[in-house]
């Protein structure tokens, strides 16, 4: 299979309504903000969930959390050693072992990843072609704490009442914008191909399928815009910084509420055109 042909770079514009996004775990589960009050949704977040979206289109991933583990293993090291070349290659063999690793799991041919486990005599560096920035909202946003309590004892005999007290938070309503880039370069070294990325592509567009929980009931994520540019060339018609500056999302009203509240544009460059999709 060919490596990827042209460089990518890529858009997403989400809206959160009613939901925490991605709680910050130094601060009570906090919806995460900047010093200046515009949220903010980690790049690690934001690639977990791509993860799981190409778990679900059925594509291997080695770096999956325990709660949507699909292979029996419970580490990272198990994993590696359950491909029989790895479990048997040597310091000497970083070479094959990252080709290995690259040809078995998309995500590592995507991301890339550090194998360096405890024990072993194996300490692999993969750079992936697919980068991805933390998404940040376009305007600060309002956080709502809820205090809240259970209304049962966890275990018999528990010296605690039953309303024992909790909180929860959650971001009243945000769009947020998300940018990435994939290098063909890197592409060229760990085989990420031009059906990887349509598998990326779709992972994007339907980024919260299946990612529904209390903090972020069902609908209260979208994806709204995914603006795909797809270069002529591998080394790109223009820097990544560029054609990302190209998209513009600016709120309509003083106070928005929703995504109508805000116009989403695409600035032209010449000879770069740009598939705008809607998310799913």
């Amino acid at each position: 299979m060919e490596t990827l042909s042209h460089k990518i770079d890529f858009a997403l514009v989400l809206a959160v309504d009613h939901a925490n996004p991605n709680g910050d775990p130094l601060n009570g589960n906090r919806p995460r903000e900047n010093y200046d009050g515009h949220g903010e949704i980690s790049d690690v977040c934001l690639k977990r969930k791509i993860r799981n979206r190409m778990m679900d289109l059925g594509q291997p991933v080695f770096v999956q959390s325990d709660d949507r583990c699909q292979d029996g293993f419970h580490s990272l090291l198990d994993r590696a050693k359950s491909n029989e070349v790895l479990a048997k290659a040597k310091a000497k063999d970083s070479v094959m072992y990252a080709a290995e690793a690259c040809r078995t799991w998309l995500d590592v041919r995507s991301f890339g990843q550090v194998f360096a486990f405890k024990g072993s005599d194996v300490s692999v560096g993969v750079r992936g072609p697919v980068s991805i920035h933390p998404a940040f909202s376009v305007d600060p946003v309002d956080i709502t704490s809820l205090q809240i309590t259970k209304s049962v004892n966890s275990i018999p005999g528990d010296k605690k009442s039953s309303d024992t007290m909790g909180t929860k938070h959650r971001v009243d309503f945000g769009v947020y914008v998300t940018y990435g880039s994939i290098n063909c370069q890197l592409a060229e070294k760990t085989g990420f191909s031009d059906e990887d990325a349509s598998i990326v592509k779709e992972a994007l567009l339907t980024l919260f399928e299946n990612d529904a929980s209390s903090a972020r009931p069902e609908g209260s994520m979208e994806v709204v815009k995914l603006i795909w540019w797809e270069h002529n060339c591998k080394s790109g018609q223009y820097s990544s910084a560029k054609v990302h500056r190209c998209l513009k999302v600016e709120r309509k009203v003083e106070t928005p509420h929703s995504i109508d509240d805000y116009s989403i544009t695409v600035c032209p460059l010449e000879g770069l055109e740009p598939e705008v999709l809607d998310g799913r």
